[in-house]
C-alpha cells in the first residue's frame, strides 16, 4: 500500500505553467520574465495571492519581497480582488487639471464604493491611478485593458453602464 503524499492543487492551469516554463528562456536573466508572469498569473487568478508571488518568486528565483516590491511599483498589478471590471481613473497632472478628480468622485458615487473599494455584486472594483500614460486624450480611465479618454461624467456613466451590460448584471 502507497502512503504517498496527496498532490497541492495546481495554482495555475496547464497552458498557463507551460508558459511561464516558455517565458524563462526567452530572457538572459530570469528575473525578466517577472512583471508579464505577473500579468498572466493576476488575470488567470484575479488577483496576486501569496501563493501565486510564492510560486512566482520561485520561478524567476527571485525572493517574495523582491515579487512585492514589483508589485508595489505598478498600479496593475493587485493583491487583493477585484471586481470583473476594474476601472482605473488617472488624477496625474493632465487628468487632474481636465476633471480626473471629478470622474473619480462621480464613479465612486455612480459605483457606490470608495477608492480600491468592489461594488457587492463583484461587477466592478474602483482605483485612482497616478497615471495610464493617456494624457493627451485626458481625462482618462481604463477597465481592464480598455483605455476610455476626453471623459466627462455622461460619458463615464455609459461606459459604466456598457460594462454592466456585459456582466449581465
Amino acid at each position: 500500500m502507497s502512503t504517498q503524499p496527496s498532490q497541492p492543487a495546481a495554482l495555475f492551469s496547464p497552458a498557463l505553467a507551460a508558459r511561464f516554463d516558455q517565458f524563462v528562456t526567452l530572457y538572459p536573466v530570469k528575473r525578466s520574465a517577472l512583471v508579464p508572469m505577473l500579468l498572466y498569473a493576476q488575470d488567470e487568478t484575479g488577483y496576486l495571492s501569496d501563493a501565486v508571488i510564492a510560486e512566482v518568486a520561485e520561478r524567476v528565483g527571485v525572493s517574495e519581497l523582491e515579487v512585492r516590491n514589483v508589485i508595489s511599483y505598478y498600479s496593475l498589478l493587485r493583491t487583493r480582488p477585484a471586481g470583473k471590471f476594474h476601472v482605473q481613473v488617472c488624477t496625474n497632472i493632465s487628468c487632474m487639471l481636465r476633471g480626473g478628480n471629478e470622474i473619480l468622485e462621480h464613479c465612486k458615487k455612480k459605483l457606490g464604493v470608495p477608492n480600491k473599494g468592489v461594488t457587492s455584486d463583484g461587477v466592478f472594483s474602483l482605483e485612482e491611478v497616478e497615471c495610464i500614460g493617456a494624457c493627451s486624450w485626458a481625462p482618462a480611465a481604463q477597465v481592464n485593458y480598455d483605455f476610455h479618454e476626453n471623459l466627462t461624467p455622461e460619458s463615464i456613466d455609459r461606459v459604466l453602464a456598457d460594462y454592466r451590460g456585459r456582466a449581465g448584471k
